[in-house]
């Protein structure tokens, strides 16, 4: 059984079809990438999961159940567009929306003095949120977000406005809170994140999942049987049993040839055959990057 499911999910704007029969199957405990180009419906579906909005048709499960109104509390939802008070001061918004979110005042303080602390940014309490950066602004979301100790956090797009430390803060973090237990859909654009992070996801375009599973069954799934064999003589014995060459590269200390691999032949077996006539000195598979995949994948007709 999954943490969360969704079921055949169907959402209709007026003329616009933003999402078809979408299934999508959340792991407990693990980081689950939702990919999309704009416009694929990614939002809509977060929104649905989230009860703002309810689907034409379909189901979202929780723990095998229908999600109900309560499970709302077991959430923390961090959107794309931030929703802060720009003129009210940090604290008291933040004590504000922790309470929405059935914490008591003095429990809402405590913890939020927490994260505050953690995050170095107590000295920002009484300051309006129009005074902080967006970066600080991003931070306050985040701890607003997680403020619940929620089971399950949607996280769409949470490194906007982050520059490279902050960014590397806030994934130590979510990595921290999937240690913990938490379940985590985690939806970006940002391919290198995906890959860092993910353990699967399900990838929407033209309002379908064209593309879903585990990240490394589908990075291998991708491969091309393609080598990079750095060899130090200045050419390649290769026999047509081997594998093809592809392109040669002339580097100052040893050429580099792209190698398709037989398809017959195991990676051990290709790199045993080529040591008996070549001396290598590196040989590297090429895996195909999420980025890659990504474009591969919703260029198809």
């Amino acid at each position: 059984m999954y943490f969360l499911e969704t079921k055949e999910i169907t959402k209709q704007f007026t003329a616009h079809l933003a999402l078809d029969k979408v299934d999508i199957r959340v792991p407990e405990a693990k980081i689950f990438g939702l990919l999309g180009p704009n416009g694929a419906g990614k939002t809509t579906l977060l929104r649905i999961i989230n009860r703002i909005t309810a689907p034409d048709s379909g189901e979202v499960l929780l723990n095998g159940r229908p999600l109900a109104s309560q499970d709302i509390f077991d959430i923390g939802y961090l959107p794309e567009e931030r929703g802060l008070y720009k003129k009210m001061k940090v604290g008291d918004q933040c004590v504000y929306l922790a309470r929405l979110k059935g914490l008591s005042a003095i429990e809402a303080k405590k913890r939020l003095t927490g994260w505050f602390e953690k995050f170095d940014i107590l000295s920002w309490w009484n300051k309006k949120l129009e005074e902080l950066s967006k970066g600080m602004q991003q931070k306050v979301q985040f701890v607003v977000t997680v403020i619940h100790d929620p089971q399950l956090l949607i996280f769409d797009e949470p490194f906007s406005g982050f520059d490279p430390v902050n960014a590397e803060l806030l994934k130590n973090e979510i990595m921290e809170l999937k240690r913990q237990g938490k379940t985590i859909i985690f939806s970006t654009h940002n391919m290198a994140s995906v890959e860092e992070i993910c353990d699967e996801i399900a990838l929407i375009n033209h309002s379908r999942v064209v593309l879903d599973g585990n990240i490394n069954e589908i990075k291998s799934h991708y491969k091309t049987n393609t080598f990079k064999v750095q060899v130090a003589n200045d050419d390649l014995e290769l026999d047509a049993e081997t594998g093809s060459v592809i392109s040669k590269e002339n580097h100052a200390y040893a050429p580099c040839f792209r190698i398709q691999k037989a398809q017959s032949l195991t990676n051990s077996g290709f790199l045993s055959a080529l040591l008996k006539n070549n001396e290598i000195i590196s040989f590297q598979e090429e895996i195909p990057s999420m980025h890659d995949i990504f474009i591969q994948t919703v260029q198809q007709p």
